[in-house]
């Protein structure tokens, strides 16, 4: 049975940059507050008319070319997305559409920070039974143009940034590289602690001008129950990763995990006891993003910590949902 490898990653990110500084502009709120709270610095943030299907073609350009691939090398497409450019059809139509791959396989999912990696379950399965053997996995977002920009909203817009990363995903029957195993978890009780209610089908109409000083339409978090919750699922799911493959902790080069605060990603740090080097962050650069935020973290870090083949990486997530997932793959 053939493993799932990564033949190339691709990054995109929008080159205007928003400070917090900028934020104090609009909102009551501090460069000092954000960073103490969530660790980050700055992000970016898309100009008037980019969805995040643009910035999906932008990184999967990027990656096609690491690879030496070509665009009509791609059996199908996964796509992980909270911010589509539309309600319908899915993003992966429209990056389909921009490749030039009409007749290729095009998948939405919709499990927000857990997405990439419920996105490269479903590729691994794909490819492990023979059905495709060259996969575009995609996580990309914009939430910039979904924020609540006002004092109502500072404590979840401060959060979040815009971004893409994609995985060229293959079949190979080397040993010392692919997917060792996926793991998803949801416990949708928590569904409401962190979600967009609107626009959706139990609004009529769906969106309506009285509805919008309500802030339905507008992202809210409970962020103490996010925080608890994240900081022991993701560890819990790596752990049974490692579990699964009989490894341990000290196997691990890289951990990869979503970017969503760095209080939550220094919390995964001490309770898997990991060393410094076997972490990496790039939040203070590019803040939540979601979907994205594992392949674009995940670029980095291989550079960054010097990534050989062979390597033990894993990555973990937890979000809305809620949802939680791990992953573990040999470089």
């Amino acid at each position: 049975m053939p493993r799932t490898a990564i033949a190339a990653l691709g990054t995109y990110v929008p080159e205007r940059v928003v400070t917090n500084d900028q934020m104090s502009g609009w909102m009551d709120t501090t460069d000092e507050w954000i960073q103490q709270r969530t660790g980050i610095r700055e992000r970016r943030w898309v100009e008037e008319g980019v969805g995040a299907s643009d910035l999906a073609f932008e990184a999967t350009k990027r990656a096609l070319a690491a690879a030496s691939w070509e665009a009509g090398d791609i059996d199908a497409i996964v796509y992980a997305t909270l911010s589509p450019d539309a309600t319908f059809p899915g993003d992966a139509c429209f990056l389909q559409a921009l490749l030039g791959l009409p007749g290729v396989p095009a998948l939405d999912i919709r499990n927000q920070c857990s997405g990439f990696i419920y996105g490269l379950s479903v590729a691994d399965a794909w490819i492990r039974c023979g059905q495709y053997k060259r996969i575009l996995l995609v996580g990309a977002e914009v939430h910039s143009t979904g924020l609540d920009k006002s004092n109502r909203g500072r404590d979840v817009t401060v959060i979040f940034g815009d971004g893409a990363g994609v995985a060229l995903l293959e079949a190979t029957e080397d040993p010392n590289r692919g997917v060792l195993s996926t793991h998803l978890h949801a416990d949708g009780r928590y569904a409401r602690d962190l979600w967009c209610e609107g626009p959706g089908s139990k609004l009529d109409p769906r969106v309506d001008g009285a509805l919008i000083p309500t802030a339905r339409y507008f992202p809210k978090m409970e962020g103490n129950k996010v925080f608890k919750h994240a900081v022991v699922r993701m560890p819990q799911a790596v752990r049974e990763a490692l579990k699964q493959n009989g490894l341990k902790v000290s196997d691990i080069k890289l951990l990869v995990n979503h970017q969503a605060n760095l209080r939550i990603t220094e919390a995964v740090q001490k309770a898997m006891e990991l060393s410094d080097e076997q972490m990496y962050s790039n939040i203070q650069k590019y803040g939540n993003t979601t979907a994205a935020s594992i392949p674009l973290c995940l670029a980095e870090a291989v550079v960054a910590r010097n990534v050989q083949r062979g390597d033990l990486i894993a990555l973990t997530a937890f979000g809305a949902g809620f949802t939680w997932a791990s992953a573990l793959l040999r470089w």
